[in-house]
């Protein structure tokens, strides 16, 4: 794998906004992966809405990618990282931390349409597809 998908990025797909649904047709499925943790997220953002609609959605375009569970590789990152972010004084939010220790760790791309905030983590690389 290549490429971590942020959530903004997958929910950035799920309603076709911007060129992301091109630049994830524009790799291989293989290249592709989302971490738990975004799951999460967009599992929490669906049942605060109450949308069946969106659930389905979420199904059908978790079913086309991987999706990687946080290890303790991934644990170890999100406390140097948050730890170094933190003594900073640059904090991004945990869940964020979180992916982007998730990211570091696989040692892939984090794809998200946050550069700006995402950049604050040494050692991450970060794109933007929208």
């Amino acid at each position: 794998m290549k490429y971590l998908l942020d959530t903004d990025t997958v929910s950035f797909a799920l309603r076709g906004h911007g060129e992301v649904g091109a630049g994830i047709r524009a790799r291989k499925p293989s290249d592709l992966a989302v971490s738990a943790i975004t799951v999460a997220e967009l599992r929490y953002g669906a049942d605060r809405k109450g949308s069946r609609k969106l659930h389905a959605l979420i199904d059908t375009f978790m079913g086309a990618v991987d999706v990687v569970s946080f290890d303790q590789l991934a644990a170890v990152d999100f406390g140097r990282i948050g730890s170094i972010l933190a003594e900073r004084g640059t904090p991004i939010g945990e869940f964020d931390v979180l992916i982007a220790a998730h990211a570091v760790a696989l040692r892939c791309t984090l794809v998200t349409n946050n550069v700006r905030h995402f950049s604050k983590v040494p050692g991450l690389s970060v794109e933007n597809w929208a």
